[in-house]
């Protein structure tokens, strides 16, 4: 088994962002649902993800697809679609918007939770067979400005480990 593992490291004046691989990475969970998805992050705003102004999106965004698709919007997407997706954060003044969106957005049918973390420092994003992890949090400034090293890997065995873990440490200490 091949494995790929890219490490990025971003600054406001590279051209190189970490937000069109998370995009692109929540797009195909998106095509193909199923599994766990898990955001951990001490900061997270809700950042745009997606311009679909022009409808380039519009056949994995539903039947009435917004113009503007945030993080926020993909993780309820996501959750709607059939994936399970769980957000690690803190309760941090930080974190607000992006929380009460997902709190408004909520489907009764999806499966979406939230766990709260006073002690949370670590940043990854995981999907079946795929994972973000690095300095970088989910924030304005992290994606597109301050000076973050993330890495990119596609592992299934990894990526499982990394999910396993996360269960233990939120579902079953009950955060």
């Amino acid at each position: 088994m091949t494995l790929l593992r890219r490490t990025l490291r971003t600054n406001a004046r590279s051209a190189l962002r970490a937000d069109s691989l998370i995009r692109t990475a929540l797009l195909a969970q998106l095509s193909s649902p199923g599994g766990e998805v898990w955001l951990v992050s001490a900061w997270i705003s809700d950042v745009d993800m997606v311009d679909n102004a022009d409808g380039s999106f519009d056949y994995l965004l539903g039947e009435d697809p917004p113009l503007q698709c945030r993080l926020s919007d993909l993780l309820l997407m996501l959750a709607k679609s059939g994936t399970a997706v769980r957000v690690v954060t803190q309760d941090a003044p930080a974190n607000v918007i992006f929380l009460e969106r997902l709190a408004l957005g909520r489907d009764p049918h999806a499966d979406l939770e939230v766990f709260l973390d006073q002690d949370l420092h670590e940043k990854s994003l995981v999907g079946p067979g795929w994972m973000f992890d690095g300095s970088m949090n989910f924030t304005r400034n992290g994606l597109a400005r301050n000076k973050e090293q993330i890495s990119y890997t596609l592992d299934e065995p990894a990526a499982a480990q990394a999910v396993v873990d996360y269960q233990h440490e939120w579902t079953a200490s009950g955060v």
